[in-house]
């Protein structure tokens, strides 16, 4: 099995449950309140640690009562902490969710302690990072990091000889350099991500399929467009591929999206083909919506196992 890094946020989640969004200015009774540790980075991480992986997590978390939780929740799901540095003076990252009957949500992020996640702390933990095979990223910490980070692996994956495979999931969506997409195998946008991406509006599968060329034209291995309860799809110069979703009971959507991506590089960890790869994120995405919270509701290796076996 490949060894996977996870670069990116750690953030508690406040989550308020609703009957349906506040209009502007609008004062609504929530139905519920709960505190989850979350961040797209460090959901990752964790789903891939139920899922059984080598996975280590490379960030940053406050001096204060969440930054210190978080280490143990980390440890306890089997994700390595070395690389995580602790910012004094410095909140933990925070998100504000809230979610409402139909399992939709709304996030607001606070970046704390992951907006110091800058270069000179990856140069410090570069050692660890390039012990790695499989790299996930999002875009919750300081985008010029990410875009060295990447460069750095892919430099030495020309030097070493050793394939670095790196994934990059475009959240929250903002434009990103051609530079940068060159040096990606994978990208994992959501219909909203890629519009976002490329300015093309997702109503139908040619849409998807124009949007993701305007990505491979720009430099890009391979486009993995999540599509929600459609499931997703495979798009490359002589590839158009879509694995379906199973129908599932949506209670919480929250992480389904970095779900997904753990159950990718977890299959792509054991040499899976794509498809393969493809149909196992779903399935861990679709088991991640089915309870609420982000990473309380992610599931084990087992439970993925056992439920590919009824789809």
């Amino acid at each position: 099995m490949k060894n996977i890094c996870v670069i990116g946020s750690l953030n508690i989640d406040l989550v308020a449950t609703v009957e349906r969004f506040p209009k502007p200015g609008e004062t609504i009774t929530g139905k519920d309140f709960s505190t989850f540790t979350g961040g797209k980075g460090a959901n990752q991480a964790v789903a891939l640690g139920r899922l059984g992986a080598n996975v280590e997590m490379i960030g940053k978390v406050g001096d204060d009562f969440y930054g210190r939780k978080y280490l143990k929740v980390l440890e306890d799901n089997g994700v390595k902490t070395r690389g995580i540095g602790i910012e004094a003076g410095v909140s933990t990252g925070v998100a504000l969710i809230e979610v409402e009957s139909s399992g939709n949500n709304r996030i607001v992020v606070i970046p704390g302690a992951n907006g110091k996640v800058d270069i000179e702390f990856i140069n410090d933990k570069m050692n660890y990072i390039l012990e790695n095979d499989i790299f996930l990223f999002q875009l919750e910490i300081p985008l010029d990091t990410v875009e060295y980070c990447i460069k750095k692996i892919k430099e030495t994956q020309q030097t070493s000889g050793r394939e670095k495979i790196v994934i990059l999931d475009p959240a929250p969506a903002i434009q990103i350099k051609d530079e940068l997409l060159k040096c990606v195998d994978y990208i994992t946008p959501n219909e909203t991500e890629i519009e976002i991406l490329t300015g093309i509006k997702i109503t139908n599968q040619d849409n998807i399929k124009k949007a993701a060329y305007i990505l491979l034209d720009r430099g890009v291995k391979t486009v993995i467009a999540k599509a929600g309860g459609k499931g997703a799809y495979i798009v490359e110069r002589n590839k158009f591929f879509h694995a379906p979703a199973p129908k599932v009971n949506v209670v919480d959507t929250t992480a389904a999206g970095d779900s997904f991506n753990a159950g990718f590089a977890f299959s792509l960890s054991q040499d899976k083909e794509l498809e393969e790869a493809i149909r196992f994120a779903n399935a861990v995405a679709s088991l991640s919506v089915t309870a609420k919270g982000a990473q309380e509701a992610m599931p084990t290796i087992k439970q993925v196992q056992d439920f590919i076996k009824t789809w």
